[in-house]
Order: structure tokens, then C-alpha cells, then sequence
């Protein structure tokens, strides 16, 4: 067994086929075969199911899948080191980013990394889900909140500061929200998007952590349609500051509650495990973390 068969396997677990990664690997598809049995034989252990209409890895073949996609990143980046001295720094990158920051930022932030580095193309998806990074082939995400999976890293880029805010007419046709209690009588707009607390509205006040349960007649996995709704005198939302900034600054909407302190949320860059992360990822997440720092305002 050597890193060239561990390589073979990975060919095969990407393109779900012998022959196209036989193809990639510049082999038959008997030979490539061959030499995945005699990586099973070697490991004593069954990588992946055969039929004739599909392959699928056992559970031995995705444990080993994750550690063998980081050895041929990692010999990737060997390669990528040495190139980068005549060619500077190449390949492709697969990013999935959140709504409210590619909108924002980080399509041109990305633009610009990508003119910085002319070898370098990167695919950009827009997405608020929770996606698996090794599953859908991604090399980095940007994500706010707490990482749970153990098996990724995560690189801290700036902190998120959500606020409760509304439309100065709301507030003047509902009267002035001074407590908690309050925001049980007023209509609440819930944003969806996130693990809990869409409906439990939490804050901070002289250290002490609160929570008030809200409702209200529109709820929402768009931030951006709160915020019209805000702008609308529809209601109050608790949402992330920089989707709602240029508001708060042109008075259009109004923060509430100024002795609580809203939530506070990490924004994260992500990436699967590994000992040598590429040049060209440290790069931009680099640039990445400086876009959001030429913007820290709106945080």
C-alpha cells in the first residue's frame, strides 16, 4: 500500500465509478480495479460495495476516505508549493458561503482574490444550510454560529452583533418597547434561520442572561425579507446588524431595548481536518477575513 493507491481510492469515491477514474488516473479500468483490491487485501477490510449499477463506500471505506482526501490534498499542496515559484499559485476552489455575507461582501471580496491570483477559479455557492463539506466536495465555508463537527476546523473571522429593531412609524403606532415583557404584545417577526432560538428571543443585561418567547404573524428563513417587513411597519425583528446597517444609519429603522444586549454569534471560516491546509486557502481565507474587517462597522 502507498499514497498513489490511497489517491486511486480517492478517484473512485469522487467520480462513483471505476471507469472514469480510471480515466483520470491515466489507467485501464481492470488495472485501476486491481489496484483497489489489493488496497482491501492490504487493509484487510471492505472499501467499497460493487453492483453493476452503482458504487458506495462502506463505513471503513468513508473513515478512510476523510484521512486519504487530506493526504492527496496534502501532496497537492507539496506540488502547489513548488509551482507557485514559476507560476504562481493555481487550481480550483468550491466555497459555500451565507446569504447575507456573499450579498454584502463576499462575491467581491472573492472577484478580487480571483483577479489577485488569475490561476486560481473559485465557485462560489450562496446557501444558508448547514451543508457536509466532505459530501458535497467543498474545500471551505463560511458560517456564523458554533461548530459541532469535531472532524472540521474552524478560523475565526470577526463577531456577529444581532439586534431587535422596527420602523419608527411601528413604534409610534404601538408604543415604545421598554422591557421584555413588552415584546409579548407587540407582533414579532421570527428569522428561522438558525439551530434554536427563533422563537426565544435572548439577551444579556448586567450580566445575566434572558430569554422572552415571541410571536407573531410572519416567520422567516430570509433575512432579507424581515427586514422589508421592518421597513414596513409590519413588526420588530432580531436580526444580524449588517443586514439591516444602512438602516439603522438613515434612521429607517430603530433599535430597541438599549439596556439589553442582544445576541453575539462567531463567524467562522471551515474546513475538513488537515495537517497541511493549501497555500491557496490560507490565502483566502486571509483576504476573506479582511473583507469583513474593511466592513467591521456593520458587525
Amino acid at each position: 500500500m502507498n499514497s498513489a493507491d490511497l489517491t486511486l481510492f480517492v478517484y473512485v469515491a469522487d467520480n462513483g465509478s471505476f471507469s472514469k477514474a480510471a480515466q483520470l488516473a491515466d489507467l485501464s479500468t481492470p488495472a485501476l480495479s486491481k489496484r483497489i483490491t489489493k488496497l482491501e487485501q492490504a487493509l484487510g477490510v471492505q472499501l467499497i460495495h460493487r453492483t453493476t449499477r452503482r458504487l458506495s463506500l462502506t463505513e471503513a471505506g468513508e473513515n478512510l476516505y476523510i484521512h486519504a482526501k487530506n493526504i492527496e490534498g496534502q501532496v497537492s499542496d507539496a506540488i502547489a508549493s513548488v509551482s507557485a515559484f514559476s507560476q504562481g499559485l493555481s487550481g480550483h476552489i468550491k466555497i459555500s458561503v451565507p446569504t447575507i455575507s456573499g450579498e454584502l461582501l463576499l462575491a467581491e471580496a472573492i472577484a478580487d482574490f480571483c483577479d489577485l491570483y488569475p490561476n486560481i477559479s473559485v465557485d462560489i455557492r450562496l446557501e444558508n444550510n448547514f451543508v457536509n463539506l466532505v459530501e458535497e466536495g467543498l474545500d471551505l465555508a463560511v458560517r456564523t454560529g458554533t461548530l459541532e463537527d469535531s472532524s472540521l476546523i474552524a478560523k475565526p473571522l470577526i463577531q456577529s452583533n444581532w439586534v431587535v429593531c422596527c420602523s419608527p412609524d411601528y413604534q409610534k403606532k404601538h408604543g415604545e418597547v421598554t422591557s421584555l415583557e413588552d415584546l409579548k404584545t407587540r407582533n414579532c417577526l421570527a428569522y428561522t434561520y438558525q439551530a434554536q432560538g427563533s422563537f426565544d428571543w435572548r439577551f444579556t443585561k448586567d450580566g445575566i442572561a434572558e430569554t422572552v418567547r415571541i410571536s407573531g404573524n410572519l416567520a422567516t428563513n430570509n433575512s432579507q425579507a424581515l427586514r422589508k417587513a421592518a421597513l414596513a411597519g409590519f413588526g420588530i425583528v432580531y436580526v444580524p446588524r449588517c443586514c439591516v446597517y444602512p438602516d439603522l444609519q438613515k434612521g429607517e429603522l430603530i433599535t430597541i431595548l438599549p439596556d439589553y444586549t442582544p445576541r453575539q454569534l462567531g463567524v467562522y471560516a471551515i474546513y475538513p481536518f488537515t495537517k497541511h491546509l493549501p497555500e491557496k486557502l490560507k490565502r483566502l481565507i486571509e483576504h476573506i477575513k479582511q473583507a469583513y474587517q474593511h466592513k467591521k462597522e456593520y458587525f
